[in-house]
């Protein structure tokens, strides 16, 4: 059965009237009105119904399957697909993150390699001569979905064991060694995917990819760890708050 929904069109506003239907069936899926699996109303009905051209609700529903919350089936119609994961750009963990937003996160530890550190990596965390680092490949899943690809160096002191980084995020193991966080830097940026990162992320090769940089500083001004993320632009977005 297909789901009707009450969605608001201003005609007064600014904003195009295709980003507005898209905006109401958004927030019907991100407040759970529309579930994982629902279908729409189709665009006939849909366009009638709000009084709206046939393509205006066709560009507003594009605009949700290119960002992959619908997905439009041959026989079945459009479907409403798991809701995308969407983080702000903050001090947090993406393991966090996703457990505050009901996500069931899952790690698995692909690499724990303890040694010397490279040139790069004594230059970026300001190791003494000798020290050694923990480098770290995890894949971080949302549900059963593979979300992210995260490669992290720290300095072994702080290491956290393998066990502690599949139950939890790298920061909450930090922060139960008594390692306070208190600044960082990030960058983020896009790629596409290569075979690699395709596998893991059950992406075609060439699908779009968002990176994310992040060298993280402790309350004394030491570098705590700086990490290398890919992620599924398809089912993440980071959202960042602006003021003025």
């Amino acid at each position: 059965m297909s789901a009707v929904l009450d969605l608001p069109i201003d005609r007064a506003s600014s904003t195009p009237l295709y980003l507005q239907l898209a905006g109401g069936i958004e927030a019907a899926v991100r407040d759970g009105v529309l579930t994982p699996g629902s279908r729409l109303e189709n665009e006939v009905s849909l366009a009638q119904r709000l009084g709206l051209s046939r393509p205006t609700v066709r560009q507003g529903i594009q605009e949700l399957v290119d960002r992959g919350m619908l997905v439009r089936k041959r026989g079945v119609g459009t479907q409403v697909v798991d809701s995308p994961v969407s983080r702000q750009v903050a001090l947090t963990s993406l393991y966090d993150d996703l457990a505050r937003a009901g996500k069931l996160p899952r790690t698995e530890v692909l690499e724990y390699r303890v040694g010397r550190p490279s040139p790069e990596a004594a230059g970026r965390l300001l190791l003494e001569p000798g020290e050694l680092v923990l480098e770290l490949v995890r894949l971080r899943y949302s549900g059963e979905e593979p979300l992210a690809v995260m490669r992290n160096t720290l300095p072994e002191r702080l290491a956290p064991t393998r066990e502690q980084l599949k139950d939890q995020g790298l920061y909450a193991c930090l922060r139960e060694r008594g390692v306070r966080l208190a600044v960082a830097h990030e960058r983020i940026g896009a790629t596409v995917a290569d075979g690699e990162h395709a596998e893991m992320l059950r992406e075609k090769p060439g699908a779009a990819l968002l990176t994310m940089e992040r060298k993280l500083f402790g309350n004394d001004g030491t570098v705590i760890e700086y990490g290398h993320h890919v992620y599924r632009a398809s089912r993440y977005t980071f959202e960042v708050t602006l003021v003025e």
